[in-house]
Order: C-alpha cells, then structure tokens, then sequence
C-alpha cells in the first residue's frame, strides 16, 4: 500500500515555480498530548509539489497562498534535491483543496438569516395592507350612502381579498426530494470528489457488514445510508464502510448529508 499524507494549513514561505510544477513549504505541529513513557511530537516543516495545472485550478496566487488556508492530500518522498526541497520531508501532492475562510462563513450565515427573517416579515405586513384596505372600505360605507347594486358589488369583491393570502401559500416553493435515494439524504456527491482522510484509510470494515452492504446495493439499486462529509472541503466524516461499498460497486454518484465546520 502506497504512503498517504494529508496537511492543513497555509504556505508558510513563497511560491517556487518550475518548468511543469510550483512548490512551496509549509509547517505543522504535533499532538499536544503524547502516550504515557513517550516524547511529544514537534513541528515538522513540510515542502509541497503541485503540478502547475492542479494548483491554477485552485485560483489560488503568489499573494493569496500565504493567507488562504488549503488542505493537501498526496505521498511523502524522500528523494528530491534539497535545494529544491529545503522542508524536512517533500510531498507530492495528488490533491488540493481550498478551505472556506471562517469570516466568509460566518457572513454567508448572517445574511441567510438575514434573508429568513425578511420573508418571515412579508407575510405580516401584506395582512397589515389588506386590513387597512378593509377598514377603507368599511369606513367610505358608513360616511357615503350607497344603493343596493353597489353593496352587492362590493361583496363580491370581498372574497377574493380573503383568497389572496391562499395563492401566496400555494406559490411557496416544495422541499427539494431526491427519488430512490436513503432517508434523510441531502444531496447527490460525485463519488472521485470526496476526500478520504488518512485515518479511514488505516482501517478495514468488517467483511460481513460490508457484504451486507454491497448484496443491498444489488437488490435496490441504492446504498441504505448517505455518507456523512464535510460542506465545502467534501472530506469524509462517516461511513468509510459506504463509501468502500460504493468504490466495489463502481457508483458515480453517491448520497451524502452535510456537516458544517465549527
């Protein structure tokens, strides 16, 4: 099995551009706790190798790479240069992936809510205009005479007053469905998009289980559960057994639920 890495953070010196591919360094620290008997982990500094064609699709910049935090997913090699390579361990990138900046998170957030509120608030003041509407026509009937063809008129007027608050009802948007999919599915992933961290990689399913899985695949032509993966980055966070299933059964598009970064 080939060597897995997978980094977190932003470049912590300048971009480095070569013939097919660009190159910068970065630096992660250990855990901040270690087991009983054993010496903490220290920081590691790490030199990362993007082909050009991978790291223009990210839109990221000589500028932006230095404040931009990405997530690196690739093998760690021991065999280049180290005037090409002046991080203590190189990794060729296979993936890369730019993480949603927490201030632009939270200002998508206030302005949903934003949003939700403002359509709560529509609903109220269009009562508000049609009883004043009411009180009008209620108050030139008392003040002004009117024959009785007119006040026949005037009540048939009434009843569609009344049927307009229905229409708007009527007019609101369904949930969206998603036919032939499990319960509580959220959307429809391309299955070579989702990320799949190291850890899950360490680990094996348990054969019986996973049988289980792929036989309810064949019989109806889903999985029973979606995938739980992170919005946004699309690293997985549950059912890696899902998610090997899915990999056995060559699925284009699998069934996820979102979990949103804290």
């Amino acid at each position: 099995m080939p060597h897995k890495i997978t980094l977190t953070g932003s470049a912590t010196g300048p971009l480095r551009e070569y013939d097919r591919y660009v190159a910068f360094d970065m630096r992660e620290k250990g855990s901040p706790s270690a087991p009983k008997g054993l010496k903490k982990s220290t920081f590691i500094s790490y030199t990362v190798f993007v082909a050009k064609k991978a790291f223009n699709k990210t839109g990221l910049t000589k500028k932006s790479i230095m404040h931009e935090k990405f997530l690196i997913q690739g093998e760690p090699t021991l065999d280049i240069p180290i005037d090409e390579c002046p991080g203590e361990v190189g990794v060729i990138c296979f993936q890369i992936t730019v993480l949603p900046n927490k201030n632009d998170k939270e200002k998508t957030e206030s302005d949903a809510k934003k949003e939700n509120k403002q359509e709560a608030s529509a609903p109220s003041e269009a009562q508000k205009n049609t009883e004043s509407t009411k009180q009008q026509e209620e108050q030139a009937s008392v003040s002004q005479p009117v024959a009785t063809e007119q006040k026949k008129e005037a009540e048939t007027v009434q009843p569609e007053v009344h049927e307009t608050p229905v229409e708007e009802k009527k007019a609101k948007p369904k949930p969206k469905t998603l036919p032939n999919q499990p319960k509580g599915t959220q959307d429809l992933v391309n299955f070579d998009d989702i990320i799949v961290p190291e850890a899950f990689l360490k680990t094996r399913p348990n054969p019986e289980k996973t049988q289980k899985v792929i036989d309810f695949v064949k019989r109806t032509g889903r999985l029973d559960e979606p995938l739980t993966i992170e919005k946004e980055s699309n690293v997985l966070k549950d059912g890696y057994r899902r998610y090997v299933v899915a990999k056995t059964v060559k699925m284009n598009k699998v069934p996820v639920v979102y979990e949103y970064q804290k």
